[in-house]
């Protein structure tokens, strides 16, 4: 059985606060963020946008990409995801 996994970054409707997650369903995660129904640091403060995901055959492998990312400087997340998302749409209806 294939299964994907996927490193996923989330923000609110100002892009001013960024949230680094790994799952193995992103259509349910994204759902249950949007719906600040996980309580926590999303829920917190209103990160409700999907803003840049990718996608991994190994569960390890999507853990260490977050980790990674979660130790890179704002700039740095703020370019990875300009250069699939210049304009920070919501990418919630393309998973849908």
């Amino acid at each position: 059985m294939n299964k994907d996994f996927y490193i996923y970054i989330m923000t609110n409707k100002f892009n001013t606060t960024f949230y680094i997650g790994v799952t193995n369903n992103l259509l349910k995660r994204v759902y249950f963020h949007r719906n600040s129904l996980i309580d926590g640091f999303t829920k917190k403060y209103k990160l409700t946008k999907l803003i840049y995901f990718e996608i991994f055959k190994n569960i390890k492998e999507a853990v260490v990409r977050e980790k990674q990312l979660k130790n890179w400087h704002r700039d740095w997340k703020v370019n990875l995801i300009k250069s699939k998302n210049p304009n920070f749409h919501d990418l919630y209806n393309k998973i849908v």
